[in-house]
């Protein structure tokens, strides 16, 4: 197998909490199959903690998930677990731990390009994971999971249901009461009415958002709100035609 390169792997070790007492668990969770000469090597790289690391990962989501939401039902669970363990969350979640710069590569291999580097950075973060799930066992690792899942779990990046939904699953998850939806306003002629509709979250400042409907405008209120406060980011407006203004 190639020779480790000198790195200290103790920042690595702070950054994801769990201490290892086997530490040749952690190299070989860092080591490409490009780093080994031979198919028989393969053992020695992050392949098979990888395989065993993507089903801790899986099981620990949904435990976390299961006691977090205990109203959701199989449909909104599975939605959010998908979410959660996609390629590119672990890829950020091992980017934000700095395992890149660890990773032991041969043969010319690199981080470069980025669909690889997303690709390989998820392989290393289920890699880690199996790591500590065998030099810990299962707590340590769904600690792990915890410390790094958790935020990402409780605001989700991309809205996973209708933005009223989404809303009132925020509000549940955090022991607050239903949003609440009022009409303030109706103008407009008859045939083409526009209303406002203002949301009011315990806690937070309320949302008003206009409609072409109530659903509309309701839909609208809760999408801003939830944008206003960080949990889902800010939709691009549309480019305006030649001629007219977006405000």
């Amino acid at each position: 197998m190639a020779k480790a390169p000198k790195s200290n792997v103790d920042e690595l070790e702070d950054r994801i909490g769990h201490t290892f007492t086997d530490r040749l668990l952690l190299t070989r969770a860092l080591t490409h199959v490009s780093a080994v000469k031979t198919s028989a090597a393969r053992a020695e790289t992050y392949q098979r903690l990888e395989f065993l690391g993507d089903r801790v990962l899986g099981l620990s989501i949904s435990a976390m998930l299961f006691e977090t939401f205990p109203k959701a039902d199989e449909g909104e669970l599975s939605r959010r677990l998908a979410e959660l363990v996609r390629k590119e969350t672990c890829a950020e979640i091992a980017d934000e731990w700095g395992a890149g710069r660890h990773i032991r590569f041969g043969g010319g291999e690199s981080l470069d390009g980025e669909s690889k580097k997303v690709t390989i950075l998820a392989d290393i973060c289920e890699s880690i994971i199996g790591a500590v799930f065998l030099d810990g066992g299962f707590e340590a690792a769904l600690a792990l999971v915890r410390r790094s899942w958790a935020g990402r779990m409780m605001s989700p990046r991309r809205p996973l249901r209708d933005s009223k939904t989404a809303l009132q699953e925020w509000a549940q998850a955090r022991g607050l009461a239903t949003p609440v939806y009022r009409e303030t306003q109706r103008s407009g002629p008859a045939h083409a009415p526009e209303f406002t509709v203002t949301v009011t979250v315990e806690g937070f400042e309320p949302m008003p958002a206009n409609g072409s409907s109530k659903r509309v405008a309701e839909q609208s209120a809760a999408q801003s709100f939830l944008e206003k406060e960080g949990v889902i980011e800010k939709k691009p407006r549309r480019p305006a035609p030649e001629g007219e203004s977006i405000v």
